[in-house]
C-alpha cells in the first residue's frame, strides 16, 4: 500500500495547532463567486471544469477570499476525479496534472496577504462524480471497499501536490466516511471530515453519533463537523460532533434552496454571522461558510469570532 508523504513547509505551523489555541477561518462557496466573476458552471464537472478552461478564475475567486480574511483555502478539486475527466477526454497524466494545479492555485492566491494561510485539498463523495444529486443522498449501493478503490487515486494525487489538509468534505453516509478515512490514514497528510446533514442525521438517514464516532481513535483526522447543509441543522450537530473531543469544522450553506427544474435558488439567506459565537462555545474551531456564502459573508464573519483571551 503506497505512503504519500508530503514535503513539511517550515514556514507554517500544523493546522491542527493552530486549532488547538483557537478559531480558524475557512473561505466560503467556491460555485458561487465563480459565478460572480461570469464564469459558467452548467458542465458536469462543475468548478473543476475550470482547472482545465480558466485556471486564472479559480486564482481569482480564492484570492477573494483570502483577501476577504479567510485563513484556509479550499481547492476546487471536490468535483475533480479521473472519471469525471475521462469522460472529457481528458487523460489521467493530465486530470494528475489539474488535481496538483487546484492546490498550486489555492496556495498561490493565499500568499497575497502575508499571514498563515493553509490550502485544504476537497475530496468529495461519489456522488458528486455522478452528478446527478445521489451525493445528498449517499447509499450508491457499493461496499466500503468500492468506495476506497475510487477515492485512492485521487487522494494519493491530492496529498502528493503538498496540501496542508485533505477536507473530506459533503459526505453523506457512514459507508463513505469508512471509506475515506481508510485512504487518508495512509497518506501522511492531516484530514477533517465534514458530513452533509439534515434535521440531525446524515443524508442517507444514520444518526450522526455514530458517523462522528468513526474518527475515534483516528489521528490523521484534525476536525470533524458538517458543512453543506442548512444553518438550522448546525446548532445540534456541533454539540454532538464536539462530543468526539475533536475541534469541530462547520461551513454551513446560506439557507436557500435549489430548484432542481427552474435551475435557480430560491428563498432568501438564513446564513447568519452572528450565530458564530455559539457554535465557538458548543466546540466550533473551523469556520466558514459552503454554497451561496460569499466573500462578504466571510469578512463579516472575521469581525465575529471571538479570539482567545477575549
Amino acid at each position: 500500500m503506497n505512503t504519500v508523504r508530503t514535503p513539511e513547509v517550515p514556514s507554517r505551523r500544523p493546522l491542527g495547532e493552530a486549532l488547538a489555541e483557537g478559531t480558524v477561518l475557512l473561505d466560503g462557496g467556491l460555485s458561487n463567486q465563480l459565478e460572480a466573476q461570469g464564469c459558467d458552471l452548467s458542465d458536469a464537472l462543475w468548478s473543476a471544469r475550470l482547472l482545465a478552461d480558466a485556471p486564472q478564475q479559480i486564482e481569482a475567486a480564492h484570492t477573494a477570499y483570502a483577501r476577504a480574511g479567510a485563513q484556509v483555502l479550499i481547492t476546487a478539486s471536490y468535483q475533480a476525479t479521473f472519471e469525471g475527466f475521462g469522460r472529457r477526454g481528458i487523460g489521467r497524466a493530465r486530470a494528475a496534472e489539474l488535481m496538483a494545479g487546484s492546490v498550486e492555485s489555492a496556495r498561490r492566491a493565499g500568499a497575497v496577504t502575508g499571514r498563515d494561510q493553509w490550502v485544504a485539498a476537497s475530496i468529495g463523495p461519489y456522488g458528486a462524480m455522478l452528478a446527478d444529486g445521489s451525493e445528498y443522498r449517499g447509499g450508491y449501493g457499493l461496499t466500503v471497499r468500492e468506495l476506497e478503490r475510487f477515492h485512492r487515486p485521487r487522494a494519493e494525487t491530492l496529498a502528493e501536490a503538498g496540501p496542508d489538509v485533505l477536507a473530506l468534505e459533503t459526505v453523506p453516509d457512514i459507508d463513505e466516511a469508512e471509506a475515506l478515512l481508510r485512504v487518508v490514514q495512509d497518506l501522511g497528510v492531516p484530514a477533517w471530515l465534514s458530513y452533509s446533514v439534515v434535521g440531525g442525521r446524515t443524508r442517507a438517514g444514520q444518526p450522526l453519533e455514530d458517523a462522528f464516532g468513526l474518527v475515534a481513535g483516528v489521528d490523521q483526522v484534525v476536525a470533524v463537523g458538517v458543512n453543506c447543509c442548512d444553518p438550522a441543522d448546525v446548532d445540534g450537530a456541533v454539540e454532538v460532533a464536539a462530543a468526539t473531543g475533536k475541534p469541530v469544522v462547520v461551513y454551513p450553506n446560506s439557507g436557500e434552496r435549489w430548484d432542481a427544474t427552474a435551475r435557480r435558488w430560491t428563498g432568501g439567506s438564513t446564513f447568519a454571522t452572528g450565530r458564530v459565537r455559539e457554535w465557538q462555545r458548543a466546540g466550533a474551531r473551523l469556520i466558514g461558510g459552503c454554497c451561496r456564502v460569499g466573500p462578504r459573508d466571510i469578512e463579516e464573519l472575521v469581525g465575529r469570532v471571538v479570539r482567545p483571551g477575549a
